[in-house]
């Protein structure tokens, strides 16, 4: 009898196109720091950034931020246009290895304490009395449930101040305010997680988006209460405890105007994946 081997197949491969267009009008700003580029845990085909300040072409000073974030850095920013296009080609077939390390046990301390959108401490007996025995996997989903069924998504119905409390309160918000209740919900029940900022293909309607991401069955696993876009297809932008940490633009001193913003994600090469919210989904 010959003995045969069992290989397991290699993932279907994905490749994502993503990018954006914004636009602020600027007075007096003296820096600017902006984080739309696509996190170093991806393998990056293309790139193109472009950036004009005050009607001239400036060069970003790139920092590396937690857990591949990339953050560019303008300075003397001044008056007038701060204008940022991105483009950029990603491979995002799926990882398979298992998570180690110092560094991620020393995450599951950090992303288990409350922060300033995401109010674990104060949402503790709540989720105590909503979720009293579910654990692990069947926590992560429950809560995700509630959130799902419990907040409505309208564009535009909440404040930047808003944190998960405000959200849970108002029953209404965007995809930052569905995970910042995820996120302080599963907190407060003892299950690290934390905010990833993202691209996602397939996502209506098209906008920079944000999902919980928890430690779960040994490895950080992504979930979304809005469920408007697959989690097979996004591509991590930042990480971080909450919206504090992952906001696409910061600056200093002065003053921001919105002007306009586009954002585009669509999949290359590969198919679309069918949404399957009882899945376990892992980003680069």
């Amino acid at each position: 009898m010959t003995d045969l081997a069992i290989v397991a197949a290699d993932p279907t491969p994905l490749r994502a196109r993503v990018g954006t267009k914004f636009a602020y009008g600027t007075r007096g700003v003296r820096e600017a720091l902006l984080s739309f580029a696509v996190s170093s845990a991806h393998e990056v085909l293309e790139e193109e950034i472009l950036i004009h300040a005050a009607g001239r072409q400036v060069e970003p000073i790139e920092l590396a931020g937690s857990h591949g974030t990339r953050l560019h850095l303008v300075e003397e920013v001044g008056d007038g246009w701060l204008e940022v296009t991105y483009n950029a080609l990603v491979d995002i077939t799926r990882p398979t290895g298992e998570q180690v390390g110092r560094e991620i046990l020393a995450d599951r301390w950090v992303f288990n304490r409350p922060s300033r959108y995401a109010e674990s401490d104060r949402l503790a007996p709540m989720a105590a009395q909503l979720f009293p025995t579910q654990a692990g996997v069947e926590r992560v989903q429950a809560v995700t449930e509630w959130v799902h069924s419990h907040m409505a998504y309208i564009s535009g119905s909440s404040r930047g101040t808003d944190g998960a409390i405000d959200s849970i309160l108002q029953a209404k918000g965007v995809c930052r305010d569905f995970a910042h209740v995820v996120v302080a919900l599963l907190r407060a029940l003892g299950t690290p997680s934390r905010l990833v900022s993202a691209y996602a293909p397939g996502l209506q309607p098209m906008d920079f988006h944000a999902v919980a991401e928890v430690w779960v069955e040994g490895a950080w696993h992504i979930t979304d209460g809005t469920r408007l876009a697959p989690r097979e297809s996004m591509v991590r932008i930042a990480t971080g405890r909450d919206a504090a940490d992952t906001a696409f633009l910061t600056t200093r001193g002065g003053r921001t105007t919105f002007n306009r913003q586009v954002v585009t994600a669509s999949l290359e090469q590969g198919d679309l994946p069918q949404e399957d919210s009882g899945a376990l989904v892992r980003l680069p």
